[in-house]
This record gives C-alpha cells, structure tokens and sequence, in this order.
C-alpha cells in the first residue's frame, strides 16, 4: 500500500475495511464501491480505507486490487471531522466542508465523475438506466434501493457468519432477489418491443400463451422445451448488449404485420430480465454482483443441494459475465466467477412468476403476511371502512366544443387518449369548483403542473383573483421560451411573490424579494427573505 499526496482537484473516498476472505473485501459495500472503480477505470478520487479494527491485515490487497490503484491506510480517528460520523462510503471535496455520505449516493457521484473525466464512454454513464434514476431514490421510500443498498449486502455478510453452521437458513432477501428476477420487465417502449417479440415468436413458430392474466402466465411459465425459451429470450438479449457494444447503423424501420399491429396487449407475450432491473446492464448489477458472488461461493462449497432454487439469480450471475469488461474488473477486486452447471442446467424447471407466488402466499397463509390484510381486518372490526359518498352529478360535463380551443388539455402535446382522461377529470373537478365558489374568492390550484385546471377555471370564473392567470404564466421563465415570454413570466413570477411577500408581512415579518446574481443561474431566481419583526 502506499500512501498518497492529495492534489487541489482530487476528493477523497472513504472506505470502512475489516478483513477479507473467500476472494471477497468487506464490508461488501467497500467491495462493491472498489468494483465499480474498477469498471469505471476511475481514477480522480484518493482513495482511503478505513480500519475498522486495529490491526487489520491489508496485505491482502495488494493481491486482490490493481496495482495502478493507489490506496491510503488510515485509521478512524484520521478521518476529516465531517466524517466522522458519517456511515461509510463517503466523499468529501478538498475542503473539507461538502461531504456525501451512502452507498448508493456515491456510487452515483462516482460514476458522474467517472464521466466527466472521460466524455466519450458513454457506457459509463447508462449505467444510471433510463432517464438517469437507478437507484436514485432513497431507501427510505424505495424497496428496490433499500434491497441493493442495504438489505442484501447485510443479508449476505450475516449469511457468511453463519456459514458455518450445519445448514443456515437462506436469507429472505436472496428469494426476494430470485421473485424479483422473475417478474415480467416494464419499460417506457413496453408494447413496441412486445409486439416485436411476438413476431420473433411468430417467425421461430412459437405460438403465444393463449388465456389472460393469472392463467396467461402460468400458460408462459410452464413452456417446457428449453430451446424453444432461448429464442424467446434473443430479443431481450440483443436489446441488453446493444447499449455495451459498438452501434451499427440503424436498419430502415418497417411497418410490422398487420396481425402483430392488432394484437391485443392482453396476448403480447411479457418481456423476460436480462440484467437486474431489466433489459439493461445497470448500476443495480454492479451493486448486487460483489454480494452474490460469495453467496454462490458458500453456496456451491457446502450446500450444492440447494442451487436449483435460484435459477433466475443463476442466470443473472452467468449473464453479467458476458458485459465487456465485468470479468477484469472483477479480478482485480478479488472476485473469480464460478461456473454454475448445475443452476445452469435446472433453468429448465420454470419458476412461477411473481403473481402465482403472490397467489400461493395468500392462499397458504390467510393473514397474507406482508400485505394489508391484517390492518383493514382490525379495522373493520371496530367498525372502520372506506366509504364513498355518491357522485352528485356524474352526467355532469363542460362543453369543450363552445371552449377556446386553448383552454382544452388538447393543446397540449399529449396523445388522444391522455387527452380524453385529462378532459373527464377536470369535468369532475370543475363541478365540484362551480358549485362552491362566489365572486371575490381566491381559488389556488396547488401542484398545479401544466396548469390544466387553473386554466379551465381562469376562463370560466374570470370573477375570481385573475391571480391564477399570473400564477400560471409565472411557470413560464424557462431560458428555451422567447425572450419576450419570458420577460412577461418574470414580471408575473415578482408579482406571485409580492403577494407571498405581503401575506408573510400581514404574519410579523419584514419581507424583502431579491433576484438571485447572476439571474442566469436559474429560472426561477426569485428569493424572498423573511425576518421576525
């Protein structure tokens, strides 16, 4: 190991180290976050680990991580303040004072400046999947986060503790894990590639599951050749590697089949998992990899038995191996994939998908544990139910036709259908506001969005705060709008906040609203600083 000279530019990573065994670094999260540099082939952090306990021995590394890593050994009280009492992994800027603390969190920074360093691998940067959210979400509110986060990799080092028994039990979240994987993929061009799957079935002479719903899937589950589930499963492969490799130039796009354009969405055939969280190699892989690995191993050593019960987690295991780069990037963090024939091999005994588990949950434990089945049944017995009182005019509706047409959601870019929906709930909306409101009352349109009921309501009540009118042109301040517009959403925007700037004087404050310098910063500029008189 060697120590390193921070430069001006550098932020340091923190790493908690405690020892290392079976080819694996621990805690996880440190093996997780050192194969992602790896991947990444990043470079721009100094890089400290952390003893958790004096002495650790760390000559192990120097086996297990690259040699042009360079890595610092410190304890934990040489930690910067702002540390301290951060759970680690953590990165903090040179100064001292900005700290990000969390796996997920800094896996994402790493890879943002894994990016900036080198713009042209754009692999580097899909691994935060579409729209740029894996794992974005806190654990607080997310359960997939907070099972790639926190629960498997804890699941898995107590696991490795117990190994040693006779038989320890599996953990829960390994199966959540193998429910997880076999659930059909959403994705935002979900019916495009269904249908394209369906003429791929149809060209290989494999007939889609006849049926819906429940008996649809069990249909599809129980498709017993596994030759037949491997040409079935070529679309998704061909879309997961597309993303990891060179681009060929897109063919000439054609118009499908008549019989495919008019298949039912109800008889298009699911789309399987390829990687974690669907069709794509994503950060969720690069997070679940380091942990399973030495499940497997464990797994593999002592309890063989019990490897036909994650054939999808299989799968995944032997798939990821296929992404360019995982392999290296694996060995230099210590971690040596195994060949799994015998998961491999038992792939053919097809898992029931998530609704039949589902399914069998609730039909062998009546209390469906987990669900919402115990709550609503005390509630109901002291006598507590959902109750909703009658529509008081559901035939009730706006006439659009004799509307402005720029009143309607229409104008929007929005497609037919969501045009339609958007229309019937504002009727139902509209009414309600109709028959409550009286000349002179302030209507606020809270989360107000496109702005869809505040319009319609603006127009029909001009009576009432024309407020909502400059509370909507407020929103529009956007740097792409002409300059004229936004000029006039400026001024509306200052006297929205006038008024907030009032209703906080009328409170004890002394208020003052000062635009942000430079004003470019952002669109929406505007500060109101309020002070108790």
């Amino acid at each position: 190991m060697k120590g390193i000279k921070k430069s001006a530019t550098e932020e340091s990573l923190y790493l908690e180290y405690s020892h290392q065994t079976e080819g694996c670094i621990f805690p996880l999260h440190t093996s997780v976050t050192l194969f992602l540099l790896a991947y990444c082939d990043c470079k721009v952090f100094n890089v400290c680990l952390v003893l958790a306990k004096e002495p650790a021995d760390t000559s192990l590394l120097r086996k297990a991580l690259s040699q042009d890593v360079e890595i610092q050994v410190i304890s934990r009280q040489e930690l910067p303040p702002i540390v301290q009492n951060c759970c680690l992994p953590a990165v903090v800027e040179q100064s001292d004072i900005f700290c990000r603390a969390g796996l997920a969190v800094v896996l994402r920074h790493i890879i943002q400046k894994s990016y900036e360093a080198e713009p042209s691998r754009k692999e580097i940067l899909e691994l935060l999947g579409f729209k740029k959210t894996c794992l974005k979400a806190c654990a607080e509110v997310s359960q997939w986060t907070r099972l790639c986060e926190l629960t498997i990799p804890l699941a898995v080092e107590n696991f490795l503790q117990e190994s040693s028994d006779q038989s320890p039990t599996i953990p829960e979240e390994i199966i959540q894990l193998e429910r997880k994987l076999s659930e059909p993929v959403r994705v935002h061009n979900d019916d495009k590639l269904r249908r394209q799957k369906l003429k791929q079935q149809k060209a290989a002479g494999v007939g889609p599951p006849s049926g819906k719903g429940k008996a649809k899937n069990k249909a599809s589950a129980q498709q017993a050749p596994r030759e037949l589930a491997g040409q079935s499963k070529s679309l998704e492969l061909k879309l997961a590697f597309s993303k990891l490799t060179v681009q060929e130039e897109p063919a000439a796009a054609s118009r499908e089949p008549s019989h495919i354009r008019k298949a039912k969405a109800t008889d298009l055939p699911p789309l399987e998992h390829v990687f974690a969280e669907g069709l794509y190699f994503t950060l969720a892989d690069i997070v679940l990899l380091p942990c399973i690995h030495p499940f497997l191993v464990i797994i593999c050593k002592k309890f063989s038995e019990k490897l036909e019960q994650f054939p999808l987690l299989a799968s995944w295991y032997q798939r990821i191996q296929e992404v360019p780069k995982v392999k290296t990037s694996a060995s230099k963090c210590g971690i040596h994939f195994l060949y799994l024939p015998e998961l491999l091999n038992s792939t053919s005994k097809q898992h029931l998908n998530s609704n039949e588990v589902t399914a069998v949950e609730e039909q062998n434990d009546p209390l469906f544990t987990g669900g919402p089945r115990p709550t609503m049944t005390k509630l109901m017995e002291k006598g507590i139910e959902a109750m909703f009182s009658p529509h008081p005019c559901p035939a009730w509706t706006l006439d659009w036709n004799s509307l402005p047409a720029a009143v309607s959601p229409k104008e929007g870019k929005m497609s037919t259908d969501r045009a339609l929906r958007k229309q019937q709930q504002l009727n139902n909306l509209v009414y309600v506001v109709l028959n409550q409101v009286k000349p002179g009352d302030r209507i606020v349109d809270f989360c107000s969005g496109g702005g869809h009921v505040g319009i319609v309501l603006a127009h029909m009540l001009p009576s009432c705060q024309e407020h909502m009118i400059l509370c909507r042109f407020a929103d529009q301040t956007a740097v792409q709008l002409p300059p004229k517009r936004r000029l006039i959403g400026k001024q509306c925007m200052c006297l929205v906040d006038l008024d907030r700037a009032t209703a906080a004087e009328e409170h004890g404050y002394s208020v003052q609203v000062i635009s942000m310098e430079p004003e470019s910063c952002s669109p929406k500029n505007n500060m109101i600083v309020g002070v108790p008189v």
